[in-house]
């Protein structure tokens, strides 16, 4: 690792090739729409099943659920070509226009076999569990039980169908008229001479809040607070807007909270949700001891908001993309050459995006894209220590996707509350290799910091904003809109209840939360990512205890994709959902890392 001035990260080259999932079906826009017509031709085929589900044996059953999955792979490759190309820049008029014009048509055509869904619930459960005994129905079956659990909450068939095609114009557009204003944020960042500024994005302005130096932190944190005033009041009222538009689903639906829909859709009862928040939150004390043990680290009384990520390394470093590419690997390697093996082709198939851009959608995440395709990887690489683990992150959820690809469009996804799995055992696994190849005491606190704040982030942070979406969707559904003013308020609260008295949240943190997509974009998400760490720190533990006959069962876990319930997932690698204390055991995990960092600190005489 070298000083962040001393050389290039090498990731401006790591560039993905989006052109092979329309490949045989023309070029570009051309290939998109070939492939909406094909799929429309399915669906008509499909549709001609209208009333006779009652009358359909197994194999008539499996032929028109094969078929259904054709149709779905071709919406598949036009919705991804055309949405990736679309976070490459999101600036760009003509591309947001034609995934408008994919999810207008995908709409039309889910309008089109709502049918299906709606006779398959009425069937009575006999007749079904009749069918689904066929072994002819495997490729599906989980997916066809998944269905029925909806019953009591579907609507009429006309109904249904206005939902759908209202949903275009309605949530889906409000989530992607937030994602284009995020993108064009703007932050004008002070040099780091003293002198003058220079503009870049969101993404990168927020990396600065890891620097060693606290007044550069300070004026970061400035920069980001006076970069997301501009379009403030306009987040402020498309948010609001969402938060009106869920509660009128919800009570057609007849959920009965904010929050249920999510749960179902997730597998998950609220009764469990309800139990992992609790668990949570009784232990903020984690996250408020180690931000009361980096002010002491960082050598002053108490830290700031946008002191929480700053790096107690004695330097600021930067970390090249091919150096990078070489600890994911060995990782990987270390546990599971197969696993290594996929993780390759990401790199050597142009399979990643990573290099910072204007207008390029901020964060990281991978794309699962279609079982017949291999899935993408996108990054913003800053070349920070934390982009090392990010990387690894993201490469978890892509062999996940690559090794559920057999079981085909139905049954490659997990539930979101395991979707974090392969991820953050990935990041894990890189993170202790990292860790047992460093022997400085200085270097291992550094390490180990990352990896206690990147527990905090993804556990305690997510439940804090969990309970930031349960007091806006509450709020605006007892009392009306809510204020920039009231959402900043809400904010800090949540994020207090968090921090303690450990941390001073400033007044320009109140508008922070005017920046995070999934609030918009899917509600009720983010439990999902605290979840799935305490899980996937669980499953570590078994990986820790068994040793490497863990390995294949491990492997079978992520080949199984969501073809069985989350509970059926779990028992393959020895981890029992229905056991509310296996949140305790994940939360005994991060505190070891805490306690893990203590004793770094000790050992590299940075406590008094």
């Amino acid at each position: 690792m070298t000083t962040a001035a001393a050389v290039p990260s090498g990731a401006e080259n790591a560039t993905w090739e989006l052109d092979t999932l329309v490949s045989g079906w023309g070029e570009g826009r051309a290939a998109v729409i070939a492939l909406l017509d094909g799929a429309d031709v399915v669906a008509d085929e499909l549709a001609a099943a209208r009333g006779r589900l009652a009358s359909m044996d197994s194999p008539a059953l499996a032929h028109h659920m094969r078929r259904t999955a054709e149709m779905s792979e071709m919406l598949g490759r036009a919705h991804s070509w055309a949405a990736l190309r679309f976070a490459e820049l999101m600036t760009d008029e003509a591309r947001g226009a034609l995934v408008q014009m994919v999810v207008e048509r995908a709409t039309a055509l889910e309008t089109k076999l709502l049918f299906f869904d709606l006779e398959w619930a009425a069937l009575d459960d006999a007749e079904v569990e009749e069918l689904l005994a066929d072994p002819a129905l495997d490729f599906c079956s989980h997916h066809l039980r998944s269905i029925r659990r909806y019953r009591p909450h579907l609507l009429t068939e006309p109904e249904e169908k206005i939902l759908a095609e209202k949903s275009v114009t309605g949530a889906t557009a409000w989530a992607r008229l937030f994602d284009e204003l995020t993108s064009t944020i703007s932050v004008e960042l002070p040099a780091t001479d003293g002198t003058g500024t220079h503009k870049t994005g969101l993404e990168e302005g927020l990396s600065v809040l890891a620097h060693p130096d606290r007044e550069v932190r300070r004026r970061a944190a400035q920069a980001v607070t006076e970069g997301l005033a501009p379009g403030l009041r306009t987040r402020a009222y498309v948010f609001n807007t969402l938060l009106a538009d869920k509660p009128t689903d919800d009570r057609l639906r007849g959920y009965p909270s904010w929050i249920s829909s999510r749960n179902l859709a997730n597998e998950a009862s609220d009764e469990s949700v309800d139990a992992l928040v609790a668990a949570v939150t009784s232990r903020y004390d984690i996250p408020q001891r180690w931000y009361a043990l980096k002010a002491r680290l960082l050598g002053i009384d108490r830290i700031c908001d946008y002191d929480r990520m700053a790096s107690v390394a004695d330097t600021d470093v930067e970390i090249g993309w091919d150096e990078a590419k070489t600890v994911v690997l060995d990782a990987y390697g270390s546990f599971s050459g197969e696993l290594a093996s996929v993780v390759s082709r990401f790199f050597d198939g142009a399979w990643i995006d990573a290099p910072v851009r204007p207008g390029k959608r901020p964060g990281a995440f991978c794309a699962y894209t279609v079982p017949s395709h291999h899935p993408y990887v996108l990054l913003n690489w800053t070349g920070r220590q934390r982009d090392v683990l990010t990387l690894a992150h993201e490469l978890g959820h892509g062999v996940h996707a690559w090794l559920a690809r057999e079981q085909g469009v139905f049954h490659q996804s997990t539930p979101l509350t395991l979707a974090e799995t392969a991820s953050v055992f990935g990041e894990t696994v890189t993170f202790g290799r990292l860790l047992d190849a460093t022997s400085d005491a200085g270097a291992r606190l550094s390490l180990l910091a990352e990896s206690l704040e990147g527990s905090i982030a993804t556990v305690f942070r997510q439940i804090a904003m969990n309970r930031f979406e349960d007091a806006v969707h509450n709020h605006r559904r007892a009392a009306g809109e809510l204020s920039v003013d009231l959402f900043g308020e809400i904010w800090a609260k949540t994020q207090a209840e968090m921090l303690g008295d450990a941390v001073e949240i400033t007044d320009g943190y109140r508008t922070w939360w005017s920046y995070i997509p999934h609030f918009m974009s899917t509600p009720g998400y983010v439990y999902a990512y605290a979840y799935g760490q305490l899980l996937a720190l669980s499953v570590y533990r078994q990986y820790t205890t068994v040793g490497p006959d863990f390995v294949q069962t491990y492997l079978e876990l992520l080949a199984a994709g969501g073809s069985r319930s989350p509970e059926d997932l779990g028992q393959i690698v020895g981890v029992d959902l229905t056991d509310q204390q296996f949140w305790v055991g994940g939360l005994a995990i991060v505190e070891e890392q805490l306690q893990a960092a203590e004793a770094a600190a000790r050992e590299a005489g940075r406590l008094t």
